[in-house]
């Protein structure tokens, strides 16, 4: 028996087919857990656009990746022709968000995870991260900052700084011209509100204030 012989018997002759009811409770799970992950995307995005498209990828992404693992365990010489055609795919999308790409990943391995008919553990896994993701996006939201622009005449500095101080501010930014000075501060959601900003312009020398949302990315 030479070579030849030895990998007919072992790759070509392992075909294994892959029963309908395995077909249909693997896309079920997949399905499900792909909506759960289009969920929990959807509520707790804090980005500055949604894109439903990007979202509607994950769902698919984990039963594409499902299907595609199904398939390739049947048979080993598929699974070899597979990684070399999937070798030559680029994706040219660009990711403005990094936490999409863990969103991506988790897509890609919760299909791995289900392709391998692992149904249990895919769904302790979609539990666990799901629990993190809630956990994150509560703590998230409770430490958002805020700046306030205030641009005011060089007569009220005085004021205009011992008022940002008694709230804790941060000075970000100061910018100082002829014609007066801006600057941006960094509060705190538990002392950003309007009031605090109408109590700046009632100091003489005050042009204008404005109350930014910020998460330390981008201004919302």
């Amino acid at each position: 028996m030479n070579f030849s012989d030895v990998f007919k018997s072992k790759f070509l002759s392992q075909v294994g087919s892959i029963s309908p009811m395995d077909a249909v409770i693997t896309l079920g799970v997949a399905i499900a857990l792909g909506l759960i992950i289009f969920f929990i995307y959807k509520i707790t995005f804090s980005g500055v656009m949604y894109s439903g498209s990007f979202n509607m990828s994950l769902l698919l992404m984990v039963v594409i990746t499902a299907v595609i693992i199904m398939t390739i365990s049947s048979n080993v010489v598929l699974s070899l022709g597979m990684v070399g055609a999937l070798s030559i795919i680029r994706f040219r999308t660009v990711i403005k968000d990094p936490i999409d790409i863990m969103y991506l990943f988790w897509a890609i391995s919760m299909g791995i995870i289900v392709g391998a008919h692992q149904y249990l553990f895919a769904l302790i896994c979609v539990l666990v991260i799901a629990a993190l993701c809630f956990v994150m996006s509560a703590l998230k939201k409770k430490d958002k900052m805020y700046l306030i622009i205030v641009r005011y005449r060089h007569g009220a500095s005085t004021d205009v700084e011992k008022s940002l101080k008694s709230v804790g501010g941060r000075v970000r930014n100061k910018a100082v011209s002829k014609g007066g000075i801006e600057t941006i501060v960094e509060v705190n959601t538990k002392v950003a509100d309007s009031d605090f900003v109408e109590k700046l312009l009632t100091i003489n020398g005050v042009v204008s204030a404005v109350l930014v949302n910020y998460n330390g990315e981008y201004a919302e």
